[in-house]
């Protein structure tokens, strides 16, 4: 059953900002279209030109430098759940939906995760949503497979690739993906194929 992030079932996996996201929604419904799959762009020089950059720097994450970037394209399916050591701000510029999970349920022993427990939320156009630190995310979806369009706030440097890869491939090591980013996938995404651990059990949760 579809909720929503202002239902109460959400509050353990994030809150919602009272920020205001005009100009935001306004920029990115300005940019070209996506044409096909998934693009995520850590950082973006029209977003981090708005007044909600520097709010977020020093307000929502209280002076620490960040990167203010997008998410958009078309997704339906799970595919892969992701957490970081901080929270991640995500604005939507479209109606869109966020497949959320709790860290507190991976099984550590062998790093797997199971779908049963993804709930889905509907974010309204316009809502920014702050994530915490341990909740499992990964792509937006919106129904109808139709375009989605969401802005991400992360901490400077999340997401880029690894200066220095953990010397022991073992344990939660073997789910550090990128820069702030720790990853396990579903054996139909694909994110093997660039070194991503697969491990969630159960089917690819689609809407």
């Amino acid at each position: 059953m579809m909720k929503s992030v202002n239902d109460v079932e959400f509050k353990q996996y994030g809150r919602v900002l009272d920020v205001d996201t005009t100009e935001f929604v306004n920029t990115m419904m300005a940019k070209e279209a996506i044409k096909e799959g998934v693009v995520y762009e850590p950082s973006d020089a029209d977003l981090e030109a708005l007044p909600l950059f520097k709010q977020m720097q020093d307000e929502v994450y209280g002076g620490l430098e960040v990167e203010f970037g997008f998410c958009s394209g078309y997704n339906d399916k799970l595919n892969a759940v992701e957490y970081h050591r901080s929270s991640e701000i995500d604005i939507a510029a479209t109606d869109l939906v966020l497949m959320l999970g709790r860290q507190q349920d991976i099984d550590y022993t062998n790093n797997t995760y199971e779908t049963k427990n993804i709930q889905c939320f509907f974010v309204p156009a316009g809502t920014a949503v702050e994530l915490y630190a341990t909740t499992l995310h990964y792509a937006p979806c919106k129904e109808n497979n139709e375009e989605f369009r969401c802005g991400v706030v992360l901490p400077k440097g999340t997401n880029l690739p690894l200066k220095v890869k953990p010397v022991e491939n073992k344990g939660e090591n073997q789910l550090l993906f990128a820069a702030n980013k720790w990853l396990i996938g579903h054996s139909e995404s694909g994110v093997d194929k660039d070194g991503g651990f697969i491990g969630l059990v159960g089917e690819n949760t689609t809407l």
